[in-house]
Parts: structure tokens; C-alpha cells; sequence
């Protein structure tokens, strides 16, 4: 982590964020500022934060106003003469402050010009306490008038004036965004196209027979070219449990396909369990970091380097990830040859072909898995996957398989990687089946699976691609593998793994120290299905990780430290390691005219979607989908690390999400303001004082809660990575 920190690259970025967001500020209080100016109100103070308590970073005086940086960041104020939220409290301020001073005269019959005219308080005979009474009460009442009736007020104006200068903090960051927008289209935005690089196992994609390779061009009739088109597609549309239609194009097949996917509304956001593609060039995102530490791909002999670009395996041509990730699939026990193409900038020229990029081949070793040697109990079919062998041989959710051809089915996670070798073979699964009496035998012709899915998520389940099934694996150990991690540690069949801690090693490498692994808990229950996703998880920790386990055997609960390594020498990870470039096209504009048109697309687009989510939130959308400000620093963070464009874009989503939700009907945002000016306008007169108070409060407890609830969630979020 210390690494990270002193990163130029990473204050770089976070100096592009904090301009970034304080621009969005300013502008927001700047078209309030401005439209005031120019209907003649004055403007006391022009803040970016909040000085409360009178805590600021600087300030200075410029003219009438005082300009500064308040203490606290989440926003900023312009201050006007007579900006008072509800108009009928100042009429009673006053009435209330003649009376105390033995006045019987009404806001109605009083004027400023009257009010100068008055004796000053010390003219009258009265003891030293009604003095100070009688003081305070005149400051009040002279600023009170004077909000009312000075001609620079705010409340002085008319009421078209006071919606122009409220609204005017809202059409600025819409101006805002679509300048960032044009400017980002100038200068190019990277887009990662919707091809389905991996699916979520048993996730609704997995259902319905989505595999590596397709791409995405139609959801539910609108085409879709973006990854992000699709994900708004699917958790911002409509009548979501009747299925949305998802069309894809299928490497090697030629007329496009299409399913009827039911999202998974289960979560945050609904999702269908895909993830974006990548291509076949090694990352350049971190300087000479283009595998995994540890794994095979970081330890062969040789080395890649950040540009090479997997060109074959073994004599066979790869000229997508789909094709790469096929490949891996069909031999994860083999050693492979990989051939690349080096740029010349990584490299020098060759004598045979100067001028020309480097091919090399190197050998990179199987991937052995690392386990603890814990054998658990498998559970309950959870999925079967559409148009696979397990559904045409008749396999239902909530079966149970109990035999493999007359044989215990073994470690459930060991499954897929063994019945993938048996590929064209005939096998008999004998399940339990809740509504049989008698277990049943089913006989299914095992494919040949060219994918495979990972378990990375909360109850992931584990799949078997030869047959197509997911199933749950339990956290009850079924048997403990001699001389095992587990073994040593005292580990007995029947108990039942409560939680693991990863704790990486102190010492690491400057590679190591790059993927900044934290502690991580993983809990193991009922509700917590986690055993597969904590097994693919030790494939990607630091070598000399150590896994703190804990585990509950009858009425004691026991602990003991274990370090994962390999056990046994036939199971395979697919994966090597290799760190790759995501799959992206730019999207730019030739044309300025073309860049004020696809920033004003861009512009619309973010400015529906914050609307769209708002209309879904509560009900498609959870709560917990929120961020607060330490997520939208760390969106922003990314965005900056990645571009300068794509921090353009970023804001101008960010300032189309301001702009929509300060003019929700809220009190106390500038839609309340906005709504309580039309009544004004129409009833020629402010709304009752206490209607408007009420409203106040119901409006300040709402934002503080909100406040409270986005803050809640991001530092739950910071605690559970």
C-alpha cells in the first residue's frame, strides 16, 4: 500500500478528481451566483463547502462578497441579502420585534425610511437589562426590514426572478455536463464493447447457455454496442420477471441467437452474471505487473512483458479471448507453448526481421490448485443449465447426486475437472430425488465443454460444464486428505467451517505489494454458501498467504492457522494468470459538430439514467445500490487513472445526477424552493408558515438521513474489502 501512495500517477489522479469535483460544485453555485447578480440581488458570501462553526480554509472580500473554501467539502452555498426560506417568518419577525418594543405598528404600516427615523435606544429611560432587550431587538428588526424591503433583497424579487436564480444552479451543471461531454468526444472515450467474456456460475446467463465469446446486440429490442448499455438495459428495464430477450452473435454461428433471460433481482441491481471480455494483449496498466504474482504465467522462464500479445498456443492461431479462453478450457493439465508478438517499443528489432515486431515463445507451466485438503459435502442441484446434456437426460433442481457410475461423486470441487476429461463418454447418476420414493439412475452423454466458470461471488455455486448442473458446496467436511494443511491442523470429518481469514504475507515483493491485498473474512453458513468462491480465492492470494480457519466440531468451536498449498497432483486451474487488456473500441468525434452532438447523446443519456434509477429505487433498485461521497471519490479515482476522458464523462454523469436530484420536489433542495415559488405565483402570497415549516424539517431530516445512509454504506463497504 505504501507503494501505492507515493505513486506520482496516483496524486495525478487524485488532483484530476478533486478539480474534477469542485468544478461541479462551483458551477452549480455559480449559475445561482451569477443569475442573481444580474437581476440586481446582492450576494453576501460565495462558498465552496460549508464553513460551519465558522471553520474555512481561507477567505478573501471581493467587492460586496466574500468568497472562500469552507471546511467541510460536500457541497458549497451562495449567501444572498434576504435569502430566508419562509418570507411570513420575517413579516412576524418584525411585528413581533415593534410590539416588543412598545410599537403597535404593523409590518404593513412601517417602512424602512420610518424605521432610520426612530430614536436611537439609548434616548429612552429604562435600566441597564431592558437596554440590552431593547438593543437586540432593533438589530433584528432592522435586518429583518431590510430583507424585505431593501431592493437588492432576494425576497425583493419577483417571483419569475427567484425561479430563475433557483433553477439556475441546476441548468449550469447541465451546461457543465454537456461541456465535459463535447470535450471528452474530442479528445476520445474508451467504451468496452458487450462481448461476454466470462458468465457467473449458475447466474441467470449460466441458465440459459450464454458462453464466452457472444456478443450482445440486442436487449429487449433495443441494440446494444456498449457493455454499459447492457447493464442499464438490464437493471433500469421494465417487467423484468417475465424475461428480458437478449440476442447474441455466437463466434461460428451464423444467424444470431437469442434467449429469454430472467434477471436476478435478488441483489442491489438486477444482473444476468457476465462479465465484460478482454483481448489478447498483456496489460499495461501496471508497470511490469502482467500476471499474477505466483502464478505460472509470472513464473516461466523468459518472461512476458506489458503489449505482448498472445497470437498462439501451442502451433494454434488465438486471435480473440474467446479463442484464448477455449483453449485453457480443453487443457488445463498441460504445459503450454505460447507464442507472442512484441511491439518494437518493448523490445529491440531482431536481425531477421528489423523494423518488425519480436515473436517469442515461451512455456508456461499447468496450474496446480491449492487447497487446504478439506473434502466437502456436496449439495442439492441448484441450476441446470439450458440445452445441456443434464436437461435433456432430465436432471431437476434439487436433486441429489449420490453415485457416479456405482462410485461416491467424490470432492464436489474436483467434479468438473473430472468429468471434463471424460468428454463423449456415457456416465450414470444416480440422484435422490424429494418426490421418488427410490433413487433414480439417469444416464447422460458428457460434451465437450470449451469454457469454464469461475466462483468469485457470495454463494456462488460450483458448475460442471460437461454436464451443465450448479450445486451448492456445504461447509460440513466430508473427509480430510492425509497429510494435508487440514490434516495437520487437527481438521476431522463432520465438522462444520464456520469462517476463514486471509492474512497476506508481510513481506512481499514490489510485484506483490502492486495488488494491494487486504485481511479478508469469508463466512461459511447457511445464508453464506461460500466454499467455492474461498477455494478460487487461495488461487489468487500471495504465496504465503495464511488462511486462519475456524470451525465448530459438536458444542466447541475450534481455530488453527493453516497455509494453502498443493495437494494431490490432478486438479487444474484453466487460468495461468495472465493480466489482459479489456476489449474496447474509442468512441470519438471527427467533427466538432459531431462532438456537440454525441455530447449532447451523452448528456441526455446520464441525464435519464439518474432518472430512471430514482424511478426504479426502492423497488427493482435496493437502497444499498447508493453511493455516498467516498464511493463517487473512488469512481472518480478510477476514471482518472484510466483518462482524462473518461473522467469527463464521469462528470458529466455526476452533474447530470446533481442536476436531477437538487430539483426533486424536496424541501429545502431547489425543487422544494421551485415548488413552494409556483404556489407563491399562483396564490399571489407565500404558503402558510407553518405548512412551510413543516415541509423544513420534513426536508432537513430527509437529507440528513440520506446523508447518514450513503455515508453508512461506503464505510461498510471500506470494512468488508
Amino acid at each position: 500500500m505504501a507503494l501505492a501512495w507515493s505513486d506520482p500517477a496516483l496524486w495525478i489522479a487524485v488532483l484530476k478528481v478533486a478539480v474534477g469535483l469542485g468544478l461541479a460544485i462551483f458551477v452549480h453555485e455559480l449559475g445561482h451566483f451569477t443569475v442573481a447578480k444580474w437581476c440586481g440581488v446582492k450576494c453576501e458570501k460565495f462558498y465552496i463547502g460549508f464553513d460551519v462553526a465558522g471553520l474555512k480554509f481561507f477567505k478573501f472580500t471581493w467587492g460586496e462578497t466574500e468568497y472562500g473554501l469552507g471546511i467541510i467539502p460536500f457541497g458549497g452555498y451562495v449567501k444572498m441579502l434576504g435569502q430566508e426560506d419562509n418570507p411570513a417568518r420575517l413579516k412576524a419577525e418584525i411585528d413581533r420585534a415593534k410590539l416588543a418594543e412598545g410599537e403597535p405598528a404593523t409590518i404593513e404600516q412601517t417602512t424602512a425610511a420610518e424605521a432610520a427615523e426612530k430614536p436611537a435606544d439609548g434616548d429612552r429611560p429604562h435600566d441597564a437589562g431592558a437596554h440590552t432587550h431593547a438593543r437586540s431587538v432593533a438589530i433584528d428588526l432592522e435586518a429583518a426590514e431590510r430583507a424585505l424591503f431593501d431592493p437588492r433583497s432576494y425576497l425583493a424579487q419577483s417571483v419569475p426572478r427567484r425561479m430563475a436564480i433557483i433553477s439556475a444552479g441546476v441548468i449550469m451543471n447541465l451546461v457543465f455536463a454537456y461541456v465535459c461531454a463535447v470535450i471528452a468526444f474530442e479528445m476520445g472515450v474508451t467504451r468496452t464493447r458487450c462481448v461476454v467474456g466470462g458468465v457467473m456460475p449458475g447466474e441467470a446467463a449460466w441458465q440459459e447457455g450464454l458462453i464466452p465469446g457472444d456478443r450482445i446486440i440486442e436487449i429487449a429490442g433495443r441494440k446494444i454496442e456498449k457493455f454499459r448499455d447492457m447493464r442499464e438495459a438490464i437493471s433500469l428495464g421494465d417487467n423484468l420477471e417475465a424475461g428480458l430477450p437478449i440476442t447474441v452473435q455466437r463466434p461460428g454461428v451464423k444467424d444470431p441467437l437469442t434467449f429469454t433471460v430472467t434477471p436476478d433481482s435478488s441483489g442491489q441491481l438486477p444482473m444476468i452474471g457476465i462479465f465484460s471480455s478482454s483481448t489478447t494483449t498483456l496489460s499495461e496498466a501496471k508497470p511490469n505487473l502482467v500476471a499474477r504474482p505466483g502464478s505460472p504465467a509470472a513464473e516461466c522462464q523468459g518472461g512476458f512483458r506489458p503489449g505482448d500479445k498472445i497470437i498462439e498456443i501451442d502451433g494454434q492461431p488465438v486471435a480473440s479471448h474467446a479463442e484464448l479462453h477455449a483453449y485453457l478450457a480443453l487443457h488445463p493439465q498441460t504445459s503450454l507453448r505460447v507464442t507472442i508478438e512484441r511491439p518494437m517499443s518493448k523490445g529491440p528489432p531482431t536481425e531477421t526481421s528489423p523494423g518488425e515486431p519480436q515473436r517469442l515463445t515461451i512455456d508456461v507451466a499447468a496450474a496446480r490448485m491449492r487447497r487446504l485438503g478439506l473434502v466437502m459435502a456436496m449439495g442439492e442441484i441448484s441450476a441446470v443449465q439450458g440445452g445441456s446434456p443434464a436437461e435433456a437426460a432430465g436432471l431437476l433442481p434439487g436433486d441429489l447426486i449420490t453415485e457416479i457410475d456405482g462410485q461416491q461423486p467424490g470432492d464436489p470441487m474436483t467434479l468438473p475437472d473430472r468429468l471434463r476429461r471424460r468428454a463423449g463418454e456415457t456416465v450414470t447418476l444416480t440422484v435422490s430425488r424429494e418426490s421418488e420414493q427410490e433413487p433414480l439412475d439417469i444416464v447422460v452423454m458428457l460434451r465437450q465443454a470449451d469454457w469454464y466458470e469461475t466462483p468469485v461471488d457470495d454463494n456462488n455455486p460450483t458448475t460442471v460444464p460437461a454436464l451443465g448442473i450448479a450445486y451448492p458446496v456445504l461447509n460440513r467436511v466430508l473427509a480430510v486428505i492425509d497429510g494435508s494443511p487440514a490434516a495437520e491442523a487437527g481438521l476431522r470429518p463432520g465438522d462444520e467451517i464456520l469462517s476463514a481469514k486471509l492474512t497476506p504475507p508481510e513481506q512481499q515483493t514490489e510485484d506483490e505489494r502492486k495488488l494491494e491485498q487486504a485481511i479478508k473474512t469469508v463466512e461459511f453458513n447457511e445464508e453464506h454458501r461460500n466454499w467455492p468462491a474461498f477455494v478460487f480465492a487461495l488461487q489468487r492470494v500471495l504465496r504465503g498467504t495464511q488462511v486462519e480457519l475456524q470451525w465448530r466440531r459438536q458444542d466447541k468451536t475450534l481455530s488453527a492457522t493453516l497455509q494453502p498449498t498443493v495437494v494431490g497432483e490432478d486438479w487444474f486451474n484453466p487460468d495461468r494468470g495472465f493480466f489482459l487488456e479489456p476489449l474496447t473500441f474509442q468512441e470519438k468525434a471527427d467533427t466538432v459538430g459531431e462532438a456537440f452532438r454525441l455530447g449532447a447523446d451523452e448528456t441526455i443519456h446520464s441525464t435519464l439514467v439518474v432518472y430512471r434509477f430514482l424511478q426504479k429505487l426502492g423497488t427493482q433498485i435496493s437502497p444499498k445500490a447508493l453511493g455516498g461521497p467516498i464511493s463517487i471519490f473512488q469512481v472518480a479515482k478510477r476514471a482518472a487513472e484510466q483518462s482524462t476522458s473518461d473522467l469527463l464523462i464521469f462528470l458529466t454523469l455526476l452533474n447530470a445526477n446533481l442536476a436531477v436530484i437538487n430539483f426533486l420536489p424536496i424541501p429545502l433542495l431547489d425543487g422544494g424552493h421551485m415548488i413552494l415559488l409556483a404556489w407563491e405565483g399562483i396564490r399571489r402570497k407565500p404558503a402558510d408558515e407553518r405548512v412551510q415549516i413543516v415541509l423544513t424539517y420534513i426536508g432537513l431530516v430527509f437529507i440528513l438521513g440520506l446523508m447518514v445512509w450513503v455515508i453508512g454504506l461506503d464505510v461498510m463497504r471500506l470494512i468488508s474489502r
